[in-house]
């Protein structure tokens, strides 16, 4: 597994610390409930089919499709093999879901067919999988201008074991028209005798206009590449021109094979490795950061090469490549930093930390070639700590009197995933990860498309809070900008233990979650209120308030699909499709 040498970065501005609670509101959800011709194609679980794998994959499956680029416009797949989309202007006036590509009808004979799945790539263009291992690339048109123009497929080719779609994007290089898709399966795996049996298999497929000038259109895969890993990705998604893949997942990943040719995997690094002298140590306070750096003897100010912001720092002498560079742990503020040399064979660097804090495990994100020194103060309280363990005493335990944590007492929300959990940006050249974040104590909680032209955000919970991030793979310094928060939302959305799908809308003014059966629940952003209200604990008086509503479907039957735009909500089951006006214009 690679190393974490990145950190997300929260923006503080974004964070309100005295934010209280929703308000349940009885104001009621206009509900408009539209009757489907035919059922939707759920495919359910085989027998075969009995990992926790295939549940993420298939059984959790969002069977409702949102397209970015065209404001309240849906699609789905029916089982006669339709591809059905609703477009809602008026609420008032809602019409049928009309047909815009049918699926050959043979698809639905094979054996381990999966659920048929549909990727919005372009305004204009579409990638379907039947489920049987078959993928089209559909001109769509500009599917948001009112026409009824049906999709033309001008890509139709079998790729092998039946798969679903994650992602795709399209983007124009040279005069070359390319799309890039990325493909999940989970395959039995002859080496995997200590699981389940299985892994999970990631194909990312390049497929271009191949024709010259003047010819006819023709598109061909160009290129075929295969991740390996043990854990279905939470989030996966492609880079706008296709030069970078970024994953989110419990297990990690890595590129085996490249046009069916195996990719040679590094040497694994050996257990014991030779211990080599630190070329810096460096000590810490809760308050700020003392870095001692070896340099070369009788060293003046002006051979020192230094260089520091807020998040990075370089350290050398000039005219030779930097002793120590990269990004800081934490923030700090150079402008309450400095530096000195000492005894002309030594800098002495001291670093501001931005703000109180927990200590820093490591001075450089990466960087393996310090040594930590403890200070005398740090080094007692922590043989305090551990007097309980090596005590004589058999009451050396100062807290003894505190009743111990119960396992079974914590609640959900107080569970984290485990620490392998990473957030991975690979180059497309390379094959290698690039930037890694260690997401070990941050839920995973939904994936949104703010903006189309860009990647699809990802929600993870920090805290009690829910962050939204939007990658930034053109700025590898800040590749995850938070963007928008929900207040106390991954607190709330641990108490539902029959959640099965969670969304919030595009402009991000509100989340939702829905339970497996019926309910939905809405949460919005604080909005002022009209009337004066009192906190009567804190005696002052509150100026805004979030408000918390509950939907109730009209249907016993479970909940298939789930999407989210500015204006509605829209909750898929099997015979109905159901639009909730959520906010007005």
């Amino acid at each position: 597994m690679t190393a974490s040498n990145y950190s997300l970065k929260v923006n503080r501005d974004l964070l309100d610390p005295n934010f209280e609670s929703y308000r349940l509101s009885l104001d009621a959800i206009p509900t408009y409930n539209i009757e489907l011709d035919a059922a939707v194609e759920e495919v359910k679980l085989k027998d075969t089919q009995y990992t926790l794998e295939h549940m993420r994959a298939f059984g959790m499956y969002n069977y409702l499709h949102l397209d970015p680029w065209y404001e309240d416009s849906v699609y789905f797949v029916d089982c006669k093999g339709r591809v059905l989309n609703l477009t809602v202007t008026l609420d008032t006036a809602l019409g049928k879901p009309r047909e815009v590509y049918r699926v050959a009808a043979e698809s639905s004979q094979c054996e381990d067919r999966l659920c048929a799945s549909l990727s919005m790539t372009s305004a204009t263009w579409a990638a379907l999988s039947d489920g049987s291992g078959r993928l089209y690339l559909l001109r769509t048109g500009k599917r948001g201008d009112s026409s009824h123009m049906k999709w033309e497929p001008l890509f139709n080719e079998d790729l092998g074991e039946p798969f679903t779609i994650l992602h795709s994007v399209s983007h124009v290089q040279a005069g070359v028209h390319s799309m890039e898709v990325l493909l999940l399966r989970v395959q039995k795996d002859p080496e995997e005798t200590k699981g389940s049996g299985y892994s999970v298999s990631l194909e990312w497929i390049t497929v271009a206009n191949t024709a010259g000038q003047g010819q006819e259109k023709k598109y061909e895969v160009k290129k075929r590449r295969v991740l390996r890993g043990k854990s279905v990705p939470h989030y996966a998604a492609l880079e706008p021109k296709g030069k970078g893949l970024m994953l989110a997942s419990e297990k990690p990943f890595v590129f085996t094979h490249v046009d069916g040719r195996p990719v040679e995997q590094p040497e694994p690094e050996p257990m014991e490795v030779e211990k080599t002298d630190p070329i810096y140590f460096w000590q810490q306070t809760t308050e700020d950061v003392t870095l001692c750096v070896r340099m070369p003897e009788g060293i003046t100010k002006e051979g020192v090469q230094f260089r520091l912001t807020a998040d990075n720092m370089t350290i050398g002498v000039q005219g030779f490549p930097p002793l120590l560079e990269g990004q800081l742990f934490a923030s700090v503020d150079p402008e309450a930093s400095a530096w000195i040399i000492k005894n002309d064979k030594s800098l002495e660097v001291t670093l501001q930390k931005r703000g109180e804090g927990p200590m820093w495990p490591e001075l450089v994100m990466g960087d393996k070639r310090g040594e930590y020194v403890m200070s005398d103060e740090q080094a007692a309280l922590i043989h305090d700590r551990l007097t309980h363990l090596t005590s004589e005493d058999l009451n050396g335990n100062p807290d003894r009197d505190k009743p111990p944590c119960n396992s079974q007492e914590l609640e959900d929300c107080d569970g984290f995933p485990e620490d392998s959990f990473s957030l991975t940006h690979f180059d497309e050249q390379s094959l290698k990860p690039t930037q890694v974040v260690n997401l070990g104590s941050h839920q995973y909680l939904f994936t949104v498309d703010a903006n189309p032209s860009e990647m699809p955000c990802l929600c993870l919970r920090h805290d009690v809070d829910a962050l939204v991030w939007q990658p930034r793979p053109d700025q590898p310094g800040n590749m995850w900008e938070h963007i928008a928060t929900f207040n106390a939302l991954g607190y709330v959305q641990a108490s539902k233990r029959d959640k099965k799908f969670a969304t919030c809308a595009p402009n991000f003014s509100y989340a939702s979650l829905c339970e497996c059966l019926r309910r939905a629940f809405i949460y919005r952003q604080p909005s002022p209120v009209e009337t004066v209200l009192f906190n009567r604990k804190q005696g002052r008086q509150v100026g805004q308030v979030a408000k918390q509503q509950v939907a109730s479907l009209d249907s016993d039957k479970p909940i298939l699909g789930f999407r989210a735009t500015n204006e509605r909500l829209y909750i898929l089951t099997s015979s109905n499709l159901f639009v909730l006006k959520v906010n007005n214009n």
